[in-house]
């Protein structure tokens, strides 16, 4: 590599060299001599070119470019004319290829680290050391050296040794000059008789030789070993023998040809090295912070606005439905009593003229009565026909049309007609699947209710169906039915000896409600689950039969509703949102628009949740709808997808007796269309306890004391000696008894009636229950009743490791079971299509904006925090020209990791339980996950911009906004996966913990020292790394001219490459990819234990 540096170093010093030499006053100077020294270098540049981009490419990536901005003299060579004036053997004083190469080599070999390095050759060595030996001294060759070849060897230079030119360098132990690189101030040095140093430089004359004088520089190195030819901070050099103090309102940096302009908010007083920022600072601070406020406060405005415009177009449809409604009941009326006043004066009229015409004559003069005389004057018939023409060319009004509909067809359809005034009315009313606008739908779904309300009222003995079969004209979508049988159904914890439900053997029958009671502990819940399919870590054994089938659950995911008993919804979206969204996503792809929201508005109807229905549900810290009205959007959730079966795990747990019974009302409607309803029951009112079909009471170790009608239970337990007291509520005197709270009378106990239905029902008795069959059959008396149960209830004790190995073989078994679970694969018997995925994406894309929207006060808060990080750090780590600011770049990594992956972790973190509900419904988990990272692109997008802004422009470096943005665009899309899998793997407290751990310790092995093979692999899995590699090099870039060999020394010390910038980039995208990846694997095998 040292050789192909000096190759480098040749080809820069000697191309400037080829363009003619220009005066002062810009004007040609012809010069033979210069001419053919121009042509020899020219080749020599060409000879070493291809070496220098096959072997530098690590910090040279366009040698061109990196040549125009360190060596391009055009106009600027005066220096080279008075060189070549006052030393005659100019070109004998150039150092060769091989010099140059030897100089450059032990700078390579010492990693830029040492402040000489040249090492002894043949004119400089212990035994030879002539005067150009000394530092900014150089010597001539003697006899002329060919530079069109690439000698190999150093050329003797002993003779007429003098001080080195200005422009020049001349390096101690070497006797040759090398021009100075733009942006350096390379002029005569003068000798500073205190310190006995050659000013500006730092090295000193020979002591003893009085002959011996300063000359021009003596060394160009890494601005970290010496930096005394680079051109002072608050100066410019247009050229290397130039200095120019920098005017008011530009700033010059160090090493800089040019003076920059400062920005319009900022100053800059003369010889300054960077622009005060402190007003813009200050006015963006303003600014942002004030933007960020408005977002704070009125972030959820534009929803609100929305939903308010909705809620209008809403009620004004109502409102049309309601008075057309009106109108038409009216008009009826009206058109009843007209037609009793008829009959009535017929009657009158025949009686006055029976005596003196026939029947046919009396009718005959009734009916002239009423018409107009059968000769009318001329005027009358013009005035008549002239009337008649007025009214032909007058389009009637909306109400008369739906007056003359009544009039012709009193039990038509006029009145939900939701085209009044088309010229098709009277072909036919418009089916949902032919409206496009929401007034249309809305009108649509209204007049349907409305008149389902009016069948019903008229026909209350038809079922739910029959009314919507009606109202609809007969096109009514059928539901499939699901009836659920199970017998000697048994679940026993793995691992463990103890039965959570045993020997329950029954049947949910469709258009049936059905209530499981019993009191705590007694398998309740898990019945319903068995039922439904979700009961995980547990070992059952019987037959659940699916419509006389023996087929998993599974099959008909699509059309089982599952109610669970914490009220699991989407807190930060309003009644209608949450109901809207699970109808879309679960209702059949082919159903209409106006049917899902016609059914959408017939459940919020029949949940009473209208008043409620634009109001947000709430969360803990934001207060919304009441705790009935909740629990009644739980339920509504699982309606609005017309489910065939539906499973609900304490509905009416904390609901008044009032919501209570206004629930179960609307779990009727749907059991009279055919849905099969099971529920979890808990102290029910004796009116909400009759309105059940069938009951179910389970003992403790869930045995069924009694599966059957409601109306009959009592006659049951009335039978086996079980009375119920004189204002008593059944179902709680039940319960008492069968927690043991109530010693029923006689000989009957309460460990018995599990056995006494199972011989009522003809049975079979488990082993080791036949004792109380026995009893029964003997009436033993209680304590020898409790001597044999608490025999039946010792254990076998265990030795510690036994019990410990058993746990773990049990939780083994668990989590198998839920992996096999979630993978699991069933044949879909639903009979349904619902919504693929890239639908139900659209659902969710729409969803997560409106909660994004409510949510912006955290948005704001990210922001605000990522300013103030910004600001700081900016003000704190002043780009170091010395390291490219990785100082600054380091804490900006740390610091942005940290903001975004704890911003990132809510994404999913704040709704798991709403999400594995959603998931076990059978709604598409890649929705789920695509349609989150979809809305956090923004801020992938955004949060480098509000960070950028105030630490670009406070530290100011070199590099540019756009490949600084690049980058942290990058980095914050790496760190936003990390987190979703942190988020969705752990609990919030420990995700938090993780979120900030890992970015500082990544960040510390990153800036560790690569010198074993390990830490360079761990080094390379760590994207700070990546990161803090793609800012630097972006940095770098802009180093050129004086600060090459600072460049390559600092990238050559990191082991970084200047072309590896996209790499970056693509390294810390991939790792963004692959943890999304890790993420929604986790987020598909990570369920609800």
């Amino acid at each position: 590599m040292g050789n192909y540096t000096s190759w480098l170093l040749i080809l820069f010093l000697f191309i400037p060299f080829l363009s003619p030499i220009h005066c002062a006053d810009n004007t040609f100077v012809p010069s033979f001599y210069s001419e053919e020294i121009y042509k020899e270098l020219e080749n020599l540049a060409s000879l070493l070119n291809k070496d220098i981009k096959s072997g530098l490419g690590f910090c040279i990536k366009d040698v061109r470019k990196d040549w125009e901005e360190a060596f391009d003299f055009k106009g600027k060579l005066d220096f080279v004319d008075s060189c070549v004036k006052k030393k005659g053997d100019f070109r004998d004083r150039i150092c060769t290829v091989a010099e140059i190469r030897y100089y450059f080599h032990g700078f390579l070999e010492q990693g830029g680290s040492a402040s000489n390095y040249v090492k002894p050759n043949k004119n400089c060595n212990l035994t030879s050391w002539v005067s150009g030996c000394e530092p900014g001294w150089s010597c001539s060759a003697g006899k002329n050296v060919d530079l069109k070849k690439d000698i190999k060897e150093m050329p003797f230079r002993a003779d007429n040794c003098q001080p080195c030119c200005e422009g020049f360098f001349c390096p101690q132990g070497l006797t040759c000059m090398i021009p100075c690189p733009l942006g350096s101030y390379c002029p005569l040095a003068k000798l500073n008789n205190d310190t006995g140093i050659c000013d500006p430089y730092s090295y000193r004359i020979p002591q003893g030789e009085k002959n011996h004088t300063c000359g021009s520089a003596d060394i160009w190195s890494g601005v970290v070993n010496n930096s005394d030819i680079f051109c002072s901070p608050g100066s410019y050099c247009p050229t290397t023998t130039r200095k120019v103090s920098c005017d008011s309102g530009y700033y010059c940096r160090k090493g800089t040809t040019h003076q920059n302009p400062c920005s319009k908010l900022s100053t800059c007083n003369p010889n300054t090295s960077s622009q005060n920022m402190h007003a813009y600072g200050v006015l963006l601070i303003v600014a942002l912070t004030t933007l960020l406020i408005f977002i704070y406060n009125c972030s959820d405005q534009v929803l609100v606005t929305r939903e308010r415009r909705k809620a209008k177009s809403r009620e004004a449809a109502a409102k049309q439905v309601r008075e057309t409604v009106q109108a038409r009941e009216r008009w009826k009326v009206a058109k009843d009593v007209a037609k009793k006043g008829k009959v009535g004066l017929h009657d009158q009229l025949s009686r006055t003229f029976s005596r003196k015409k026939s029947a046919n004559q009396a009718k005959r003069g009734m009916g002239d009565a009423f018409l107009p005389s059968t000769a009318p004057n001329s005027s009358d018939t013009h005035e008549q026909s002239s009337t008649a023409s007025k009214s032909q060319n007058k389009e009637p009004t909306n109400l008369t049309k739906m007056l003359n509909s009544l009039e012709n067809d009193p039990h038509g359809n006029e009145g939900f007609n939701l085209q009044i005034g088309d010229k098709n009315i009277k072909k036919q009313m418009p089916k949902g699947k032919q409206l496009h606008t929401q007034s249309q739908i809305l009108r649509y779904a209204y007049g349907q209710i409305e008149k389902e309300k009016a069948q019903q009222e008229k026909n209350k003995n038809l079922t739910f169906s029959g009314v919507i079969s009606m109202a609809t004209e007969g096109d009514v979508r059928t539901r499939p039915v699901i009836e659920v049988a199970f017998k000697d159904l048994t679940l026993t914890l793995k691992g463990k000896r103890k039965h959570l439900l045993r020997c329950v053997t029954g049947k949910l029958m469709p258009g049936r409600v059905s209530a499981v009671m019993g009191p705590s502990g007694a398998g309740k819940t898990t019945f319903l689950s068995a039922l439904a399919g979700k009961a995980r870590g547990c070992t059952m054994t019987g037959s659940i039969l699916i419509n006389g089938k023996s087929e998993s659950i599974h099959c008909y995911q699509k059309i089982i509703g599952f109610v669970p008993q914490d009220d699991i919804v989407h807190g930060n979206l309003t009644v209608e949102e949450n109901l809207r969204f699970s109808a879309r996503c679960r209702l059949s792809a082919d159903m209409p628009k106006p049917d899902k929201v016609l059914i959408v508005e017939r459940v919020i109807e029949s949940l009473g949740l209208q008043a409620v229905r634009d109001s947000l549900v709430g969360t803990v810290e934001k207060r919304g709808i009441s705790g009935g009205q909740r629990k009644r959007v739980n339920v509504g959730m699982e309606m609005v997808m017309e489910p065939s079966l539906l499973i609900l795990d304490e509905p009416t747990t904390g609901l008044d007796s009032a919501s209570s019974t206004l629930l179960l009302k609307a779990l009727r409607r749907e059991a009279l269309e055919g849905v099969n309803i099971c529920m979890v029951l808990h102290q029910p009112s004796y009116t909400l306890f009759r309105m059940f079909d069938d009951i179910v009471f389970l003992a403790k170790g869930g045995l069924t004391a009694y599966h059957g009608p409601v109306k009959k239970v009592e006659e049951y337990f009335a039978s086996i000696g079980i009375t119920v007291p004189d204002r008593v509520n059944p179902p709680d005197h039940f319960i008492d008894i069968l927690e043991g709270l109530v010693k029923p009378s006689g000989t009957v106990t309460h460990q018995q009636l599990p056995v006494r239905w199972m011989l009522h029902n003809s049975y079979p008795v488990p082993p080791d229950m036949l004792h109380f069959a026995d009893q029964i059959a003997a009436s033993s008396s209680s304590s020898n009743i409790n001597d044999a149960l608490k025999a039946t209830e010792e254990v076998v004790d265990q030795s510690f490791a036994g019990e410990f190995w058993e746990d773990m073989k049990s939780n083994v078994q668990i989590q198998r079971d839920h992996i096999e679970a979630t993978f699991l694969k069933t044949k879909d018997l639903s009979d349904r299509r619902t919504p693929g995925v890239a639908r139900q994406y659209r659902y969710y894309v729409g969803r997560v904006c409106k909660q994004t929207l409510r949510e912006g006060k955290s948005q704001a808060m990210d922001y605000l925090l990522l300013l103030v990080a910004g600001a700081i750090l900016g003000t704190l780590t002043k780009v170091n020209d010395e390291t490219f600011g990785s100082l600054g770049y380091t804490y900006t990594v740390i610091a942005v990791s940290l903001l975004c992956k704890i911003a990132a972790l809510r994404s999913f973190s704040l709704d798991k339980l709403q999400y594995w509900r959603e998931s076990a419904s059978g709604i598409s988990n890649l929705a789920h996950f695509l349609s989150k990272d979809t809305i956090d692109l923004f801020n992938t997008i955004i949060k480098p911009v509000v960070y950028l802004s105030m630490f670009y422009f406070f530290s100011n470096p070199r590099s540019s906004f756009a490949s600084n943005y690049a980058v942290l665009v990058c980095l914050v899309y790496c760190v936003t996966g990390m987190a979703y899998a942190i988020a969705i793997y752990f609990e919030p407290a420990p995700a938090q913990l993780w979120s900030v751990l890992l970015p500082v310790v990544m960040t510390l092995i990153a800036n560790q020292t690569k010198d074993t093979l390990f830490m360079r692999i761990l080094i390379k899995l760590c994207y700070p790394n990546w990161a803090l590699e793609a800012f630097i090099i972006a940095n770098a870039e802009r180093y050129t001219g004086v600060w090459l060999i600072t460049r390559c020394s600092s990238l050559m010390n990191n082991g970084y490459n200047v072309s590896d910038w996209p790499l970056c980039l693509v390294v810390l995208i991939f790792y963004g990819i692959i943890a999304r990846v890790v993420a929604f694997f986790c987020l598909v095998v990570t369920q609800k234990k």
